[in-house]
């Protein structure tokens, strides 16, 4: 449930986007984005979100059918315009981004009763992201559908934090709410502290604990992976060597197959690996959602422990 839009990605990269000449259009949103990692790696997925009654949002709803998600709870807004959102490429670690969601996302313009709340509490696995609680009447419809649940297995809080959504708003009283209701939580060092005030992992995943969650998941980048588990689980996972061309899509590619692992209840550690293999394929690669990995192709990485090329 949350952030859809069109990804406009300049088609070669180390160049400023005021000199791009060409583009690739791709679907994008940090929630679109997982349901789609999620679906190339077998589960079946589904996304609540909105568009705009436009050719873009036509499109959006076009490409996740044809990644395997169900758009049936994709529905058209049509006061706003389907948001774009450009990027600027320059490997290994500087992709600016420029989002284009003025008035207002459409993705924003979910409403409290307007989900369908007995899917919500019969899906296996749910997955809800911080950028929905940054406006109302997104923000109680996020909040609706997570104590729908009522903390079942497995109710996944995405800290998905993006400053630019937050003028002059402090989010940490939504994101203490949102944990209340959640078994799950993942985000990265800077979420996790924009979330807890925890500056180090190993504290990150502590408080996060102590918000409420039974799974704590914190991404640290070039450092690898930290996961806590309730029941006193520790699982630190190194990162992968790979060629970066842009790694905007990484945290989704990793959410997708964190769900997978959940989903089919292996062993936290294999869980982590996995998903940290699927971040640094797509890291290798420029488009996001349509270089979500295969079983295949992260069992391949895996096997030779990195050096992957894309």
């Amino acid at each position: 449930m949350g952030r859809l839009g069109v990804d406009l990605y300049p088609l070669s990269a180390g160049v400023p986007l005021d000199r791009v000449e060409t583009f690739g259009r791709f679907l994008g949103g940090s929630a679109a984005n997982v349901a789609v990692a999620a679906a190339r790696l077998g589960p079946r997925t589904a996304l609540v979100s909105r568009t705009g009654a436009d050719p873009f949002g036509a499109y959006l709803r076009r490409e996740l059918a044809a990644f395997g998600v169900d758009a049936r709870w994709v529905t058209e807004v049509a006061a706003y315009p389907t948001p774009v959102t450009f990027c600027e490429v320059f490997p290994p670690d500087d992709f600016p981004l420029y989002f284009y969601r003025r008035p207002r996302a459409p993705d924003l313009e979910i409403r409290p009763g307007e989900s369908d709340l007995d899917a919500v509490r019969a899906a296996r696995l749910f997955w809800a992201t911080g950028t929905g609680l940054c406006a109302q009447p997104s923000r109680d419809a996020t909040m609706e559908a997570l104590a729908a649940r009522s903390r079942a297995p497995h109710t996944v809080f995405d800290l998905d934090w993006r400053p630019v959504f937050w003028t002059g708003q402090d989010p940490r009283p939504y994101y203490r709410e949102a944990l209340r209701h959640a078994t799950v939580a993942v985000g990265n060092l800077q979420e996790c502290e924009i979330a807890t005030g925890a500056r180090t992992p190993a504290e990150a995943a502590a408080e996060l604990l102590a918000a409420g969650v039974e799974l704590a998941v914190v991404k640290q980048g070039p450092e690898g992976v930290l996961a806590a588990h309730r029941d006193g689980t520790r699982v630190r996972v190194p990162p992968l060597e790979v060629t970066v061309l842009n790694g905007l899509g990484a945290g989704d590619a990793f959410g997708g197959a964190l769900c997978e692992g959940l989903l089919a209840g292996r062993p936290l550690e294999e869980t982590v690996r996995r998903a940290n293999a699927a971040g640094a394929l797509v890291a290798t690669r420029l488009e996001c959602s349509s270089a979500m990995p295969y079983a295949h192709e992260i069992d391949a990485l895996l096997a030779t422990g990195g050096t992957g090329h894309g």
